[in-house]
């Protein structure tokens, strides 16, 4: 990372959801590591109050408030309890989700599950964007960037409820994107394939679910976090500044 990467993001104020672990906590210390200081959410204390001390034994300055993003009322006690600790909002990163239960055909899926990987996946995006744009628009700009999914660009084996929820925010992304450029706030989407995260572990908890994972992707691996932060990051700087209402595949070729 060279001298202007590490100062692209001085002083700016940004928002992660589902920042305990995976694609959200390597965001965090990305983004304090280039300057920011970051406001951290996420059902998981323990892991937020861990990183925030790490961050700060780095020298940064990160502030967490506990929220379950399937609950409206507590996404906006967060988004509106770190607008007020930092004094404003640049960039938000809506990454809280679920992956409810992959491999379950739609006749089988359950409606509760459903329910719920809608709750926090799309709906939780939407209540999340509905309170951050308004203090982008008090500093003139700013860059959302939401988690979507290679889920949310074509169909596989992901479960019904969490390809409809990352199509809807690759939709809602893009929709969004139009209604605010006039406000200079850009909003884009990331669409990750199968990522070496907790969330993955999970997903892929066999040999053989593992290798038939890396095989879909045609470069031959998992992705790392590492690797869609750095596509996060780009979106939210001023090198991307004329990007918006895009849904930008971090895949390894498995869309192709």
């Amino acid at each position: 990372m060279n001298t202007k990467q590490l100062l692209r993001f001085q002083d700016k104020i940004v928002f992660i959801s589902g920042s305990s672990s995976g694609i959200g906590k390597e965001a965090a210390l990305s983004f304090v590591d280039q300057g920011a200081k970051v406001i951290l959410s996420s059902r998981n204390r323990a892991s937020n109050e861990a990183l925030v001390t790490e961050i700060k034994s780095r020298g940064g300055d990160a502030f967490f408030i506990q929220a379950d993003f399937s609950k409206s009322t507590e996404i906006e006690h967060a988004i509106r309890t770190g607008i007020e600790h930092f004094g404003g909002l640049d960039i938000a990163v809506n990454n809280a989700g679920i992956e409810g239960t992959p491999d379950v055909k739609t006749a089988d899926y359950k409606e509760a599950v459903w329910d719920e990987v809608i709750a926090i996946n799309l709906k939780g995006v939407w209540v999340s964007m509905k309170h951050q744009l308004p203090a982008m628009q008090k500093r003139g700009k700013g860059a959302i960037i939401n988690v979507a999914s290679l889920a949310g660009l074509q169909a596989g084996g992901a479960g019904i409820g969490y390809h409809a929820a990352k199509f809807g925010v690759v939709g809602m992304t893009k929709a969004t994107a139009l209604e605010y450029a006039k406000d200079q706030i850009r909003v884009n989407s990331v669409c990750p394939a199968v990522i070496e995260t907790p969330m993955a572990d999970r997903a892929f908890d066999t040999t053989e679910k593992r290798n038939k994972a890396i095989a879909m992707h045609p470069i031959g691996r998992l992705g790392t976090a590492k690797e869609v932060v750095d596509a996060i990051c780009w979106l939210a700087s001023d090198e991307a500044s004329f990007v918006t209402g895009t849904s930008l595949a971090i895949d390894g070729g498995a869309n192709l």
